[in-house]
């Protein structure tokens, strides 16, 4: 596995028989067609989709056609009570992960949160604990753990090309007004740093191989908000944290939506003997040499994100170790939880889980 994994894991028994495990998903958006995409990967995996659950009938109608003979629910309990599923994918708003986890947690079925984990971390020690009680699966979908960036990155570190890491920083900005949607809400998605920053301290998570410390964070709102139909309730225009790690190494975040010279998401990852940065695309590496300076570059390979859910599948089904294990989905949304509540205190706080 890759990068540092913290806290104990809970044992979920391997299951038996030679079926192919049940499967299903609550939620069926038209946003990103993630329904759809969840149990195509799970299908591949081995498994079978048999269930899922959307309060819109027309997203229940189109899961129908996209496969064929499903079981549709309009509600999470009515497919609890009667249907035999035993895998669940949650693909909601963010603020919903944690309540809908915990009830099919509590149920007996295996779940799998969409990212991020949750929103807060008192959220995420819920769904652990339930899920320890009654000895189950919980992971989150981080298949971007397996994106051909960061893979392409890690052999590149870990070749030692870079020495050895010192900073990570993360950055995405455009200058644009947030829609009027749920994901520019701060009570339903969490805040501006949560939706892709998630992604980007996943990546950062994968490389700082370390005990998290302490999180410090800074905010700018309201230059958006007179102008959105959320008002008060619109994410921040812009967030900013820098993570501490025991080791004295130290990752900065930063999603604006203001600033006036727009970039897509990229990392950098400063060494003692060069520096490496990255997009989902392309990559570049940057060392001393003698004289003068070398600079190469190239394209990133494939993503593999089939990978989380035939992990998924192989940990129920042989006992393999789970790759994404809820104490390693917490670690982000810990971090994003700090770095919103130092902003509002003006002060930095310690970590409570490394």
């Amino acid at each position: 596995m890759i990068g540092f994994r913290a806290g104990r894991n809970h044992s979920v028994a391997k299951r038996s028989g030679k079926d192919p495990i049940r499967v299903g998903v609550i939620g069926y958006g038209a946003s990103f067609n993630m329904g759809r995409a969840h149990l195509t990967q799970m299908k591949a995996a081995g498994m079978k989709p048999v269930a899922m659950a959307e309060l819109l009938k027309d997203r229940r109608e189109a899961a129908a056609a996209d496969f064929p003979g499903i079981e549709t629910y309009g509600s999470v309990a009515a497919m609890l009570k009667k249907s035999d599923v035993e895998l669940l994918a949650i693909i909601t708003e963010h603020y919903k992960h944690a309540a809908l986890a915990v009830q099919c947690l509590k149920a007996g079925r295996h779940v799998v949160c969409e990212k991020p984990f949750a929103v807060t971390t008192a959220q995420c020690d819920a769904m652990i604990a339930a899920a320890r009680k009654s000895k189950t699966l919980l992971s989150t979908y981080h298949n971007r753990h397996w994106d051909g960036c960061i893979l392409q990155a890690m052999k590149t570190i870990r070749s030692g090309a870079i020495g050895e890491v010192v900073r990570v920083k993360a950055h995405m900005a455009n200058y644009e007004q947030p829609a009027d949607w749920w994901r520019s809400s701060k009570r339903i998605s969490g805040g501006v740093l949560y939706d892709w920053g998630v992604h980007l301290l996943e990546y950062t998570l994968q490389i700082m191989n370390a005990r998290i410390t302490e999180v410090s964070g800074f905010a700018h709102r309201g230059f958006w908000a007179p102008k959105t139909a959320w008002k008060k309730d619109t994410v921040e225009d812009e967030g900013f944290a820098v993570v501490r790690f025991a080791n004295g190494t130290f990752a900065t975040l930063c999603i604006s939506s203001m600033d006036a010279k727009p970039s897509p998401y990229w990392l950098e990852v400063t060494g003692t003997q060069g520096t490496y940065s990255f997009d989902y695309g392309r990559w570049e590496l940057i060392t001393p040499g003698k004289g003068e300076t070398v600079t190469r570059s190239g394209k990133n390979p494939p993503d593999e994100g089939q990978r989380f859910y035939d992990n998924i599948a192989a940990h129920l089904m042989k006992g393999e170790k789970l790759v994404i294990t809820p104490e390693y989905a917490r670690r982000p949304v810990h971090i994003l939880d700090l770095a919103c509540a130092s902003a509002a205190k003006g002060r930095t706080l310690k970590a409570k889980y490394g």
